[in-house]
């Protein structure tokens, strides 16, 4: 009996199918989740490669890669499988690094995880892998994928679906995947709960299996963000005020925050009311942010429509806009209740029935139930630099 038909049916992480001689190449990162992925592929009977992408990391960063790389090398030994290092380091310095860094610039809040999956993970990677003769690639992602059943459809259809797991979800960071992607990527573990993946790592026996779980930006590791942009923007002191208008602290530049954000800069006059301060305008021309203990709907940062860019739909087709949906501003963040409306077929906006704390240049990931049907990128008005 195959491993995933042990679980209930609605986890099966693989798709029916002949098996044998289909090829996989499987994104080891050294960590768990990937190596129990390579694992559940070679038990059902696919050939199976495993392949550390080494990317980008400043000369500032402890060097983490080296050490992450023996640890996937070990999986594949222990698993008999292929090893094969691929160097993607321009890739990522240019569309994560370099994108992040150019969006805080202008004011904006990038997710460059969003950036790393789409250019490098199911860029890339996915290209090279193809072009190598593979059929399908798999991550360790938690996330799942679903054939639409449809008669009159002459080709597959693939759905990109939340994990079983939602507090370990990462859907979120997949909204710019296609139909291209979805057909042939697996997602083996998108059925499971974190302790059942622990659980099997330890039954397979892995040299990772007491690994703990890698945290922070996309392949880079745990950071603190205004210390790595710091690195490339110039520091430069300016004031937090209240509501009023009123000096209440200092901060490190506009640049670096982000609306909604409650930590990195100081107060310095406090009141009564002891309450956290949440960021809540910002002036890059002034170098000024304003904080406030709560949002209100007539604050900039509160919107209950937001038009969003590079918008993909990950079936390819625009869902209906009489339905409602829900989004996700930010990773685990709350799910808001919204509809879709689109003046032509570029163009999107998203209408909140409440008001959501949003900056410009976050993802938004549009879902229907436990389907991500797609997401953009929020536009906002254009906040002029003093540089």
């Amino acid at each position: 009996m195959k491993i995933q038909e042990k679980s209930r049916k609605s986890t099966r992480a693989i798709v029916k199918g002949d098996t044998v001689g289909k090829r996989v190449y499987v994104a080891l990162s050294g960590g768990v989740d990937s190596s129990v992925s390579a694992t559940l592929l070679q038990k059902e009977g696919y050939e199976v490669t495993g392949v550390f992408i080494k990317v980008w990391q400043p000369d500032f960063l402890p060097c983490s890669w080296e050490a992450e790389k023996r640890d996937a090398m070990r999986v594949s030994a222990h698993l008999g499988i292929p090893f094969l290092v691929w160097d993607f380091e321009k890739e990522y310095k240019k569309f994560v690094a370099d994108y992040m860094i150019r969006e805080y610039r202008a004011g904006r809040t990038p997710n460059p995880d969003v950036m790393c999956n789409k250019e490098v993970k199911f860029g890339a990677f996915f290209r090279r892998a193809m072009n190598q003769g593979a059929d399908f690639v798999a991550t360790g992602h938690y996330a799942r994928k679903r054939e639409r059943k449809t008669k009159n459809e002459k080709r597959k259809t693939f759905e990109l679906l939340s994990a079983t797991d939602l507090d370990k979800d990462q859907s979120y960071f997949l909204w710019t995947l296609g139909q291209e992607q979805l057909s042939k990527t697996f997602f083996p573990i998108g059925g499971f709960k974190k302790s059942k993946v622990r659980a099997l790592a330890k039954k397979f026996k892995l040299p990772v299996a007491e690994k703990k779980d890698s945290q922070g930006l996309c392949f880079v590791g745990k950071l603190d963000m205004k210390d790595f942009l710091t690195h490339f923007i110039t520091e430069k002191e300016g004031s937090v005020l209240n509501e009023s208008g009123e000096q209440i602290g200092t901060h490190r530049g506009a640049y670096f925050y982000t609306l909604g954000e409650r930590h990195g800069f100081t107060i310095a006059k406090k009141g009564a009311d002891d309450t956290p301060y949440y960021i809540v305008a910002k002036d890059l021309t002034h170098n000024t942010i304003t904080v406030a203990h709560r949002v209100k709907d007539t604050l900039v940062c509160a919107r209950k429509e937001v038009q969003i860019s590079q918008v993909n739909f990950c079936t390819g087709v625009a869902p209906s806009l009489s339905k409602t949906y829900t989004a996700q501003v930010r990773y685990h963040g709350e799910s808001y209740r919204c509809r879709l409306h689109t003046p032509d077929d570029k163009n999107f906006s998203l209408y909140f029935e409440k008001s959501v704390m949003v900056d410009a240049g976050q993802s938004v990931a549009l879902y229907d139930g436990d389907e991500c049907v797609g997401g953009g990128v929020v536009e906002g008005q254009k906040i002029e630099s003093s540089k």
